[in-house]
């Protein structure tokens, strides 16, 4: 997504299970950056990568701070977090955030 909302934060499974949590003004971008091995370091080594999980924020600073606050969320929380986000979805399901 360009910047209409701002800034996202994002969630990808890697090919070996694990989530990943970043942050970006550009998700799209930022995934093809993954996918082709010049991401997160944390990614390239776990290739391919799926996005399954973005959430808008307003600003930098806040998506910051939810970005820190996925991370600090426990496997299970991340994965419900997932479970109520579709691909074509700007905002989850039930429009948690």
């Amino acid at each position: 997504m360009k910047r209409e909302h701002g800034w996202w934060v994002y969630m990808l499974r890697c090919a070996d299970g694990t989530l990943y949590t970043g942050m970006a003004a550009d998700v799209e971008r930022r995934l093809r950056v993954h996918r082709a091995g010049q991401g997160a370091k944390y990614t390239r080594a776990r290739l391919p990568v799926e996005l399954v999980y973005r959430e808008a924020c307003a600003s930098r600073s806040e998506a910051l701070r939810r970005e820190a606050a996925i991370k600090r969320l426990s496997r299970a929380e991340k994965l419900r977090l997932t479970e109520n986000w579709t691909k074509d979805d700007k905002q989850p399901k039930n429009g948690d955030n």
